[in-house]
């Protein structure tokens, strides 16, 4: 028989697989911390920069076609006062608030009107969300009146009655 075909067999040192074992335990460990650290202690810098956009004006018309009052404003009454207002931003917009702006005047045929004796006290009943580009209907009920000071060339007449409407985003 051939015996120099045969596998060798090393003898077992004691301890040898103990530390071996020991040895890629301490390394897996180390580089696990080691990478838990890098992960924590890491640190960077960079720039920014951001642009805060601006509000687009909402307007502002009353008595568009279909937009007709509820009641009408004679002397020494009250009436509807409507307005459409109109939001062409992308975004919704709340009206918070309705305030005169200026003096109220009588259309251009009726030219006799001078005193119209019409003043508004608008209050909005509630909050009115207008949606992004389009617009909302305000009526403001009783907001207008008118003085019985007010001369007779006003009979028909249609009253413009500047006013600045408060929003918010």
């Amino acid at each position: 028989m051939d015996f120099s075909r045969a596998p060798r067999v090393r003898p077992t040192q004691p301890g040898r697989f103990a530390r071996t074992a020991a040895a890629t335990v301490a390394l897996c460990v180390l580089g696990g911390v080691g990478s838990a650290y890098a992960y924590w202690a890491t640190t960077g810098t960079g720039a920014g920069a951001a642009t805060n956009g601006t509000m687009q004006t909402v307007t502002v018309v009353a008595l568009l076609g279909g937009d007709t009052p509820q009641n009408s404003l004679v002397p020494g009454g009250n009436a509807d006062a409507i307005l459409r207002a109109t939001n062409p931003n992308p975004y919704a917009v709340t009206v918070i608030g309705v305030t005169p702006n200026g003096a109220v005047t009588a259309d251009a045929s009726h030219p006799g009107c001078t005193t119209t004796g019409v003043t508004l006290t608008p209050a909005l009943p509630q909050q009115v969300t207008i949606p992004a580009n389009s617009s909302a209907l305000l009526r403001l009920p009783n907001a207008a009146s008118m003085s019985t000071a007010s001369l007779s060339a006003c009979q028909g007449s249609l009253f413009s009655v500047p006013v600045t409407v408060e929003v918010k985003k």
